[in-house]
């Protein structure tokens, strides 16, 4: 008798085990695909970029794992979106990082976070994954309005700088850069130097 209360304990136990393993596998399949769309083939096709890699998917793996963990001592959804805060903001006082990379880091540790508190099934997750992929794509691919890209230059025609002179300095730089400028922002004059530091902004070719 005692020996088959026992058995049937250790049955339960895996059962239990069996059922967290695939709740956990299940998670993290979803998670660490979006993450591989989001950084494969929405951030490196637009930026051709892969120094920041190991960020992404480290920040993602590291959000979920915690994230699920402590789930199961009933953390908040307040607590777990400062644990949120407090690894953007690690990372952020590293190093510089552009508004973009920083978005994108966001929605690293943001696709780590959901799909490891979420209360919904993997098919929820699933839907909920695609719909931030899909936004993603669509406003870095210019399908919702046209990509505009920055850039800062030294310039030496100082004396097309002033308001009046508007136009003029925008048609000198496309002839210079070929780039479809159509604003820019003057940062610096250096009178001694002649020169101005300016960014331009200009919206890239598709």
């Amino acid at each position: 008798m005692i020996l088959l209360q026992e058995l049937l304990a250790k049955t339960n136990t895996f059962e239990w085990f069996d059922k967290v393993s695939i709740k956990f596998l299940s998670r993290f399949l979803v998670d660490i695909i979006s993450v591989i769309i989001l950084v494969r083939f929405i951030y490196f096709r637009h930026y051709r970029r892969t120094d920041l890699f190991l960020t992404f998917f480290g920040f993602n793996i590291i959000i979920f794992l915690i994230t699920y963990l402590l789930n199961k001592v009933e953390m908040s959804m307040g607590a777990a979106f400062g644990l949120f805060a407090v690894f953007s903001m690690l990372r952020y006082r590293t190093e510089n990082i552009s508004a973009k990379d920083m978005t994108y880091l966001f929605f690293a540790i943001a696709l780590g976070l959901i799909t490891a508190i979420s209360k919904g099934s993997w098919d929820d997750l699933g839907i909920m994954c695609v719909i931030m992929l899909a936004l993603t794509a669509l406003l870095e691919g210019g399908v919702l309005m046209k990509k505009e890209q920055t850039k800062e230059i030294v310039y030496d025609k100082i004396g097309l700088i002033t308001p009046e002179k508007n136009e003029e300095l925008i048609e000198d730089l496309k002839l210079r850069t070929g780039l479809d400028i159509h604003r820019v922002n003057i940062q610096e004059v250096d009178f001694l130097k002649d020169s101005t530091k300016i960014i331009i902004f200009y919206y890239t070719k598709k």
